[in-house]
């Protein structure tokens, strides 16, 4: 979901390429790779069509093997989750397993529930149906900017001229995510600073991609949150402030080599920003599990 960047991944960087630093093992270190999505901060704005989920996941796969990696795993949410899905369904034999916190896992009666306007199905445990509330909230209330910008991304070129209405745009873009942002300007330390949200509005502005990154949701032909086929090892980490806490029922029926799932008392949307040692812990025990787990012999 708009507006992610790189920015929310820096703080990962150092504790698992050097887990020393932060009290790990040498041995538990890993290459991180974080690439942009295309038209996104410091990636090429792209001149032709077709730049969607699928494609941009098989031009990663291709990445990741001309910087040497012939086998590797990977970890996404927001749009990085499809992407992240998209490169196991095509690549199942070079990604070794995916860690994912926005999974891909409503079941389809759900979503054309929700499509429809209809209630609750009957019988949903207390997870699901917290997890449909949310999902229901979002699709009723959460959507707005999305829709714009699957309509009509090219009318938001005044994102580009104005600073203020940028910044204005990026944080009030959901309800959700505008209260957790919130809290940082409340004077409350939880998860952001000041300083977090306003790297990330820089790096938009300073490289004119606001109109260039809103061209995705245009391009997407993948419908939100329906599962996609994946066969090779997942593992879920479902934070309570995501756009819908995936429960454990639905991600077992979603990924049927689902080898761990983590459901976690806090952490939202931008989970690696908020919740960095959260993330790492967890990310880092399943990426060495996918690893172990695939290893020849």
């Amino acid at each position: 979901m708009w507006p992610g960047s790189i920015i929310e991944q820096l703080k990962i960087i150092d504790p698992l390429t050097n887990p020393e630093a932060h009290g790990g093992n040498a041995s538990d270190a890993f290459d991180v790779v974080i690439p942009s999505l295309p038209g996104y901060g410091f990636s090429g704005k792209p001149r032709e069509l077709g730049w969607e989920p699928v494609r941009i996941a098989r031009a990663w796969t291709v990445l990741m093997k001309r910087l040497g990696y012939t086998k590797f795993v990977a970890s996404g949410g927001d749009w990085g989750d499809p992407v992240t899905e998209q490169m196991a369904v095509l690549a199942p034999s070079d990604v070794l397993g995916i860690h994912l916190n926005m999974p891909s896992a409503v079941p389809p009666e759900i979503s054309k529930a929700l499509g429809m306007g209809e209630p609750a199905p009957a019988g949903l445990s207390a997870d699901e149906k917290h997890a449909w509330e949310q999902l229901d909230f979002f699709f009723k209330n959460g959507l707005g900017y999305a829709q714009e910008m699957n309509h009509r991304p090219q009318t938001l070129y005044a994102l580009e001229d104005s600073p203020v209405g940028l910044a204005a745009w990026i944080l009030d873009h959901d309800i959700r995510s505008y209260e957790l942002i919130a809290r940082v300007f409340d004077g409350k330390a939880e998860g952001l600073t000041r300083d977090d949200i306003l790297d990330n509005i820089t790096l938009y502005w300073l490289t004119g991609t606001a109109v260039s990154s809103a061209r995705l949701y245009w391009e997407n032909k993948l419908p939100f949150f329906a599962p996609q086929g994946v066969t090779v090892p997942v593992a879920v980490s479902a934070f309570p402030d995501e756009l819908y806490q995936a429960p454990r029922s639905w991600a077992e029926r979603a990924f049927p080599t689902l080898i761990h799932y983590n459901k976690l008392d806090k952490g939202g949307h931008f989970a690696a920003w908020e919740q960095p040692q959260l993330f790492v812990k967890k990310c880092a025990q399943d990426l060495n599990h996918f690893a172990l787990s695939r290893r020849p012999g």
